[in-house]
């Protein structure tokens, strides 16, 4: 393989990884959509399209283990490689909290809702937005665009929190409410996993760029 055709697999590679990016997004969207218009169709969609999240995150995997063991690619150039698979695997574990939305929203049913939706989704929002920010930081290699993605985290946790002692409220106050409060609860820790591998991404491209691993998630403890 001549470098030309080399460096051709290696953004094919990239780019099947942003592919796979936007098909998370698009899914971890619709999820908080089904459960706000209560889709069960479209809940039961999200849950069957996972497969093909975790086929395309096989198929990127297969092709950067096979330019590895045919190339041997040079430090910087391994650098990428490694770092897409560690994000496409990443992504393909958002896709299953997006799956698991879809799940609750479906246990959920008809119920109806326990609190106004209001914090989930901007918990949903938030979380999106890191994920989309740092496939772009990736892109373009921008190490200060990447070690912002933190702060956002943490506002996804205290929002997390904010929505953990409302529910637990209701459920002090009426017992009955607990299955719905829990659905919730799994729903909102769900999103909060998701902005913690943004961050997990946003360390994998700080580690692509400089060679360095640098743990950038903000304890909030």
């Amino acid at each position: 393989m001549t470098r030309v055709v080399f460096e051709k697999a290696l953004r094919d590679l990239q780019d099947q990884m942003l592919l796979l990016g936007s098909m998370v997004e698009k899914t971890i969207t619709r999820s908080i959509e089904a459960l706000k218009a209560r889709d069960l169709a479209a809940a039961k969609q999200i849950v069957a399209d996972d497969e093909k999240i975790d086929l395309k995150r096989f198929e990127i995997e297969e092709k950067g283990i096979d330019i590895i063991a045919t190339q041997q690619p040079m430090a910087s150039d391994l650098r990428i490689i490694i770092a897409v698979l560690s994000i496409i695997t990443e992504l393909e574990r958002m896709g299953d909290h997006a799956e698991g939305i879809g799940k609750v929203t479906i246990l959920l049913g008809d119920e109806p809702p326990l609190k106004p939706l209001v914090d989930i989704p901007r918990m949903a929002e938030k979380a999106t937005s890191m994920l989309r920010r740092s496939l772009t930081a990736f892109v373009e290699r921008d190490l200060e665009a990447a070690k912002k993605i933190p702060a956002e985290d943490s506002e996804v946790d205290q929002l997390y929190d904010q929505v953990y002692r409302e529910l637990l409220f209701f459920m002090l106050q009426d017992p009955k409410t607990i299955t719905r409060a829990t659905y919730l609860l799994w729903i909102a820790h769900n999103l909060e996993r998701i902005a913690d591998r943004a961050t997990n991404i946003a360390e994998r491209v700080v580690f692509m760029v400089t060679g360095k691993y640098q743990q950038l998630h903000i304890s909030k403890y």
